[in-house]
C-alpha cells in the first residue's frame, strides 16, 4: 500500500510538471504570435528558442518561419529540415523549406521539394500550380499544360489555372482550344485583362 502511494505521488509529480510545461510553452507561443503581429520578429522568434526542443516539430516549424521573415535563410533552412526530419511525411514543412530557398534564387531545390511533396501528394494543385508556372516560365510549355490541366480537372472553375491553360495551349499553337479557355476566364471575370489580350492574339 504504502509503495502504491509513492508510486502515485511520483506519476502525480511529473503529470504535474508536464502540465506547467505545457503552461509556460503556451504562453510562449501566445508571446511569439503577439509580436509577430506587431513586426517584432527577432522578439517573436526568442520567446520560443527560450524553450526550444530539437525534438519539437511545432517550434521547429515556427521558428523556420520566423527566421525567414528576419532574413537569416540558413537558420531558417536548419529549422525546416529538422521539422522535415521529424515528420518526414508532412507537406507544410516543405512548402516552408521552399521560401528561403527561392529566397537565395535555389530554384533546384525548391523544384525538388515541390516534387517531393507530389510523391506525397499526388494531386495538390497548389504544388502543381507553382510547378506549371515554374515550366512555363522556362519555355518549357508541354510540360506546363500537363501540371495546369490536372489542376483544372481537379477545379474547373480556377480562374488563375484556367488563364494559365489558356495562355499554354496558345504557347503550343493549340489556338482553339485557347480560345475557348480564355473566354471561359471571361466567364469567371469578365474584365480579365490578360484574357481579353489572349483573344485578341487569336484571329
Amino acid at each position: 500500500m504504502k509503495k502504491l502511494t509513492l508510486v502515485s505521488i511520483f506519476v502525480l509529480s511529473v503529470l504535474v510538471s508536464i502540465s506547467q510545461d505545457y503552461i509556460k510553452l503556451t504562453a510562449a507561443f501566445n508571446d511569439s504570435y503577439a509580436k509577430e503581429k506587431s513586426g517584432k520578429y527577432a522578439e517573436s522568434a526568442a520567446a520560443l528558442k527560450a524553450y526550444y526542443d530539437v525534438n519539437s516539430y511545432e517550434i521547429n516549424l515556427r521558428l523556420g518561419w520566423l527566421t525567414y521573415l528576419q532574413g537569416q535563410y540558413s537558420e531558417s533552412l536548419g529549422y525546416y529540415n529538422k521539422a522535415i526530419e521529424l515528420m518526414p511525411y508532412a507537406i507544410e514543412p516543405r512548402l516552408g523549406l521552399a521560401l528561403p530557398l527561392s529566397a537565395q534564387g535555389n530554384w533546384e531545390k525548391v523544384v525538388e521539394q515541390y516534387n517531393k511533396i507530389l510523391t506525397i501528394d499526388p494531386h495538390n494543385t497548389l504544388i502543381l500550380y507553382r510547378m506549371g508556372l515554374i515550366s512555363y516560365e522556362k519555355k518549357d510549355y508541354k510540360q506546363a499544360y500537363q501540371y495546369f490541366e490536372k489542376v483544372v480537372n481537379l477545379y474547373p472553375w480556377d480562374y488563375e489555372s484556367v488563364l494559365m491553360l489558356a495562355w499554354t495551349n496558345y504557347m503550343l499553337g493549340k489556338t482553339h482550344e485557347a480560345k475557348i479557355l480564355f473566354n471561359k476566364v471571361l466567364l469567371y471575370y469578365p474584365d480579365a485583362t490578360s484574357a481579353k489580350e489572349g483573344l485578341g492574339l487569336i484571329k
